[in-house]
């Protein structure tokens, strides 16, 4: 039978092959690709080392962002626990780098392992917790794990910290801003094209399943319990891999940043990009990154003001207090985050001059 299409407006899908099509047209394929090919060709030459310095840790907590919003945005799990894996990875690298001689292309997806299997047994509650009990469950965890890394002298060396060695391909030592940025951005590229996939098979399909209505997927036949624990796996990874690229980055870790601050600033990455859109966690780790640089120039002039210094005015709660208040704006008024804002620019500049 001869087949028949109709073009007239809108786009029409015949099979499912079409409907998991990351990008429907072409269009679309190439100015990723061109924009990819610029960023990676003029950024690292152009910008100055603070700024360079700036994108890789954009790059590194997007990341973890990604990870994290499979978990809450895509599956409904909340966790307060990401700062925490976040640090086992680092430390994990940290460890199998100067204890184990392992090379860094082994050490870093064998610290996201590591993670993941941590985060299982902390996702193990999610079986019977749901909600605000969940929420507890994954607070202790961040707890436990920060005792540890402190405790754990001989482990993690306790406040002394590690000091890791300088990453190296052949002969080749990756040191410097520049350096790190390509491995850190290839990086962030393959994962996102590796959470863009989970989210078209099966198993991303089910995460959905399972944040929409639990009861009804399991109706349906899915474990919900194993599908929770892969969920908290795969978010767990991809915190272990970001803290080891942090920890090779930074090159001596301590356990100072892996605090609850820190799995609140993952979170607001979350909300503040857009939860359940992939996008939306690059465009969340960059605006809190960025908001975190400002407010520390900012508390930073306002403490060498003469006002402030004669009042004794503290500074440091401002930027708890931003981070608050940016939370609470979005959510009011654009609960969907900042990636619907780049939805709805696209969409206007597709339509342009048209307001329809």
């Amino acid at each position: 039978m001869k087949k028949f299409s109709f073009h007239s407006c809108g786009n029409y899908r015949e099979d499912y092959a079409e409907e998991l099509k990351i990008f429907e047209t072409y269009f679309g394929r190439i100015c990723l690709g061109l924009f990819l090919i610029l960023f990676f060709a003029v950024a690292p030459f152009v910008v100055s080392a603070y700024m360079l310095y700036i994108l890789n840790m954009i790059g590194i907590a997007a990341i973890a962002a990604i990870g994290l919003n499979i978990l809450i945005g895509y599956t409904g799990q909340i966790s307060l626990g990401h700062g925490a894996f976040f640090g086992v990875g680092a430390y994990a690298a940290a460890i199998l780098a100067t204890r184990l001689g392992l090379g860094f292309y082994l050490a870093i997806p064998a610290a996201g392992i590591i993670t993941a299997l941590v985060g299982m047994i902390f996702g193990i509650p999610s079986g019977r917790l749901k909600g605000l009990y969940l929420t507890i469950a994954t607070l202790a965890g961040q707890f436990i794990i920060e005792y540890v890394l402190i405790h754990w002298d001989s482990l993690t060396k306790g406040t002394m910290g590690i000091t890791l060695p300088a990453p190296k391909i052949i002969q080749w030592e990756i040191a410097g801003d520049k350096a790190f940025f390509f491995l850190i951005f290839i990086s962030l590229v393959l994962m996102t094209w590796f959470a863009v996939n989970i989210m078209r098979s099966k198993y991303g399909r089910a995460f959905i399943a399972i944040r929409d209505n639990d009861r009804a997927a399991e109706g349906m036949g899915i474990p919900i319990f194993r599908y929770k624990l892969l969920s908290f796996a795969i978010s767990s990874f991809y915190a272990g891999f970001a803290g080891a690229l942090w920890a090779y980055y930074m090159i001596s870790i301590t356990t100072e940043p892996f605090n609850l601050g820190l799995s609140v600033e993952f979170i607001a990455m979350v909300i503040i990009g857009g939860l359940g859109n992939i996008p939306g966690a690059i465009f969340g780790a960059t605006f809190i990154t960025l908001l975190n640089e400002f407010l520390r120039f900012f508390t930073g002039l306002l403490m060498n003001i003469g006002f402030v210094v004669s009042f004794g005015l503290n500074m440091a709660p401002l930027r708890e207090f931003t981070f608050g208040l940016v939370i609470v704006l979005f959510i009011l008024l654009e609960p969907r985050g900042l990636a619907e804002l780049w939805r709805i620019a696209r969409s206007s500049f597709r339509l342009w001059p048209f307001s329809y």
